[in-house]
């Protein structure tokens, strides 16, 4: 390889790799800022925390603030997991579209046309917006994961309020017992409500974190029986009724759907397979005959 073309794969190479670096060791490299600063070290460690900062600063100021919020919501969808806070996001958003910025180059250069400059406009934003469809995908599942427990955590509700718990405590023993998106969330709501939150602004706070329309209607219907004074027994349980009937409302959508969606490799793959199967040897036969 000649010089010149190793001094520009790694010019390349080298800053993309340390940004990388930069990106995915934020929290452990706060961490070890403060154990340097702890043993006398403070320079270094500041000089590092400031490089971090400085670039997180940087892509969130090149991103719309409802671009930005586009993405909270999601994160709020997918559980918020630690290990990708929304700046560790945003963060790697630009780095990945640089990354697919010089393989589109790459790609142009092995032979400049329109349609290889298109493929690298294309590869850019493909590489941009992977965290998106990323979290978007596993968000509709975790939602998708939400509805289907909800009618069992209202059914466990019910029976706990019956039995002459509160409907906080109710809510704790399904949140406890249960497995799932649905009762983490549960249990964070108790969480806010102990921290001095309202009762009204956690369970508001919670349609809007799992944003679900079953769990939003069941939150609607909590929040007015709270406000109103109603007993929330009886709101138990027509919330229980009507999602026992809504549960079997899909079942039986999804199973007049199964005919449409068997269709095309019933068509395409099925049949194509067993004409050969039983046609085959008398074709063979009849062309045999004839020559």
């Amino acid at each position: 390889m000649q010089p010149i073309a190793l001094a520009a794969i790694l010019a390349i190479v080298l800053p993309i790799s340390g940004m990388v670096w930069l990106t995915f060791t934020a929290d452990r490299a706060g961490l070890r800022n403060i154990q340097a600063n702890l043993g006398g070290r403070p320079g270094q460690a500041a000089q590092s925390l400031n490089v971090n900062e400085q670039f997180a600063k940087l892509s969130r100021r090149l991103t719309p603030h409802s671009y930005e919020a586009w993405l909270d919501k999601q994160l709020a969808g997918v559980g918020r997991p630690k290990e990708w806070p929304l700046a560790r996001i945003i963060m790697v958003k630009p780095l990945l579209a640089f990354g697919g910025a010089i393989v589109g180059l790459l790609v142009y250069l092995g032979g400049p046309s329109a349609g290889r400059f298109i493929l690298g406009v294309g590869i850019v934003a493909l590489c941009y917006f992977v965290p998106d469809i990323l979290l978007r995908t596993k968000a509709q599942k975790r939602r998708e994961a939400i509805r289907l427990e909800l009618p069992n955590a209202i059914d466990q509700m019910l029976i706990s309020v019956q039995a002459g718990l509160g409907f906080e405590t109710a809510m704790g023993r399904a949140g406890e017992n249960g497995r799932g998106p649905l009762a983490d969330e549960l249990i964070r709501t108790l969480q806010d409500i102990q921290v001095g939150r309202s009762r009204k602004e956690a369970y508001l706070s919670l349609s809007e974190r799992v944003d679900v329309p079953d769990v939003r209607s069941f939150i609607r219907a909590v929040v007015q029986a709270d406000t109103y004074g109603i007993a929330i027994v009886g709101v138990l349980k027509m919330q229980a009724k009507d999602m026992r009937i809504k549960r079997r409302q899909r079942a039986e959508e999804h199973a007049m759907k199964m005919p449409v969606k068997m269709l095309f490799p019933l068509i395409f793959f099925i049949l194509p397979t067993l004409f050969i199967v039983l046609l085959g040897p008398a074709v063979l036969k009849i062309m045999a005959v004839f020559s």
